[in-house]
């Protein structure tokens, strides 16, 4: 088990959150892919390894992890939420907009951004969200064919 998996027990456990086996799976998944993956992905990805569980568990866990910070959830217009378990450092996504695919896209936080928006309308700024759009080297690769 990795050094981030077992920070996260053991902040789950601090917290009161009991650690059962699906429970640990799926956090696990979400920590060793670094994917961005949809509830239904770590449902079909921890299946054979757990027949019993159903999706709803995986939707129930997740929401879990985003109360404790250790998730994001991401909304990308119509399409399912996808979950990141990258909440260590600001970064932004990279989207293909063929198959879906997300990828963290590490560039200096906007900051200075937050700062002329809470000025210019008076607004409290509590965050924002940069996404870049584009076709992955998989889906390029496929065209090419």
């Amino acid at each position: 088990m990795s050094q981030r998996v077992e920070k996260a027990v053991e902040m789950l456990k601090n917290t009161g959150v009991r650690m059962t086996p699906q429970r640990h799976a799926i956090l696990e998944y979400l920590l060793e892919t670094m994917s961005h993956p949809t509830a239904d992905e770590i449902y079909k990805a921890l299946e054979g390894k757990f027949p019993n569980m159903s999706v709803a568990t995986v939707y129930n866990n997740l929401r879990v992890f985003k109360e404790a910070g250790l998730v994001r959830e991401l909304t990308y217009g119509d399409a399912s939420s996808r979950f990141d378990a990258n909440t260590a450092e600001e970064h932004y996504h990279i989207i293909c907009s063929e198959c879906g695919d997300i990828r963290d896209f590490h560039y200096p936080y906007l900051h200075h951004i937050e700062k002329d928006a809470s000025k210019a309308a008076g607004f409290k700024v509590t965050g924002h969200r940069m996404e870049i759009y584009g076709i992955c080297p998989e889906c390029q690769s496929k065209q090419s064919h």
